[in-house]
């Protein structure tokens, strides 16, 4: 399991992801999940994966061995493009589609075979020169929804611990800061109640129409910053909760 998030404010994208896989309680490792194509000024685009890690894995090294074709061979597919050359979002989501078919084509039967299913979901988002930002998930069919006004943020994995903090605090408006501080206390809350879900936790954020990658940074479990907000915020709660007005049981009804 894995817990995914991206948020889509006016000021900009928030993606994050833990890095945690699990196989059964002797086969915990840690996998980066987030992925990065970036032309400073001209695009940034962030991809976050959760599913069965093989099925991710050979999604994603599809998609960089089109940005790393030959000249020649990329020329001959230069109307549908790779990551680094499509003309917009829209066709980056596609691309992406089209390599979770390619993935299921090849692996699927075989799977099902092995009594596994192809399980495999997918955040896109990100901002290419002269078009808006765009936060997008893919599903394991190649099928794709966008994140709008109404619901600027998507999860995939363990989404369900996370949510309540997201659906109180964000929405278009939110602070870039205050986006990556309510991410870290999603995914904070998902750890306390599945440990499939772990460190480090990738953060990556996109300001809006600088088409790079504004800042990037990983927390491990022993980060300064990581620790004392996971700290304040458990103990705010615990503080909240202990004000909050008991019932009234003196009627014995």
């Amino acid at each position: 399991m894995t817990y995914c998030l991206g948020i889509s404010l006016d000021a900009g994208l928030v993606m994050m992801s833990d890095s945690r896989t699990n196989a059964g309680v002797d086969h915990v490792a840690q996998f980066q999940k987030m992925r990065v194509w970036e032309q400073p000024g001209e695009r940034a685009i962030i991809l976050l994966s959760a599913g069965n890690l093989a099925i991710t894995q050979a999604v994603v090294s599809h998609l960089e061995d089109k940005v790393r074709l030959p000249k020649a061979e990329a020329a001959a597919r230069k109307k549908q493009g790779t990551l680094l050359t499509c003309p917009g979002m829209t066709v980056a989501a596609q691309l992406v589609g089209d390599a979770v078919r390619k993935v299921y084509d090849r692996d699927a039967e075989r799977l099902k075979q092995q009594g596994s299913d192809f399980v495999a979901s997918f955040l896109l988002a990100g901002q290419i020169k002269g078009g808006p930002m765009r936060l997008f998930m893919v599903y394991s069919a190649g099928n794709f929804i966008e994140a709008s006004s109404d619901t600027n943020f998507l999860q995939i994995g363990e989404t369900k611990y996370g949510k309540p903090i997201l659906d109180r605090v964000v929405n278009p408006l939110t602070p870039l800061p205050e986006a990556v501080k309510c991410a870290l206390v999603s995914v904070d809350s998902t750890m306390r109640s599945n440990l499939s879900v772990g460190c480090p936790i990738d953060v990556a954020v996109i300001r809006t129409d600088e088409c790079r990658i504004s800042w990037r940074r990983r927390y491990a479990e022993t980060d300064p910053y990581w620790g004392n907000l996971r700290r304040q915020w458990g103990d705010g709660v615990k503080t909240i909760f202990g004000q909050l007005d008991d019932p009234d049981l003196s009627d014995g009804k």
